[in-house]
């Protein structure tokens, strides 16, 4: 019996011990979110440090990268000689039907290349492909590394 008083009191006072101390837990002050971005740096997440170095790398590759992974529309490609003065063609016509949507001429050996937009997923860049079609029936989606497109107001 007395054995049973000591372990319901041992029991109590680790279960108060316990309370005691998550109600005074503060946010640990981390040199680290330094080098994360503002936003995120601003937000406290009680979470693995392994996820927070995940997060961490993800930023720093995409820094590397100078972009991010997404998606184009190829409308030209070609390795004739005079590949480059056409691509140029591709690239202004382009523009002056559609200011709005940023072209890229890309040389990747031995071709020149014309790709369009800057797409987070497959079915935007789908999108403007089927609005395309006629003038460029040859084009296709491509992934690609783009810059991040900005956001439109109010998202």
């Amino acid at each position: 019996m007395v054995l049973m008083k000591k372990f319901l009191i041992l029991l109590l006072a680790t279960f108060f011990g316990i309370q005691v101390q998550a109600q005074n837990y503060m946010k640990p002050e981390t040199p680290e979110q330094d080098s994360l971005p503002e936003i995120i740096s601003k937000l406290y997440l009680d979470q693995d440090t392994r996820l927070t170095n995940m997060v961490r790398w993800h930023i720093e590759n995409n820094r590397r990268k100078n972009g991010v992974d997404g998606w184009r529309v190829e409308i030209f490609f070609s390795s004739d000689s005079d590949a480059r003065e056409k691509a140029l063609r591709v690239k202004q016509e382009f523009l002056s039907m559609y200011p709005d949507i940023p072209v890229h001429i890309k040389f990747i050996a031995p071709n020149f290349k014309v790709r369009v937009g800057d797409f987070r997923t497959r079915n935007e860049a789908l999108k403007l492909r089927k609005e395309i079609i006629g003038k460029y029936p040859k084009s296709f989606e491509v992934k690609d590394v783009i810059k991040f497109p900005n956001l439109p107001p109010g998202r």
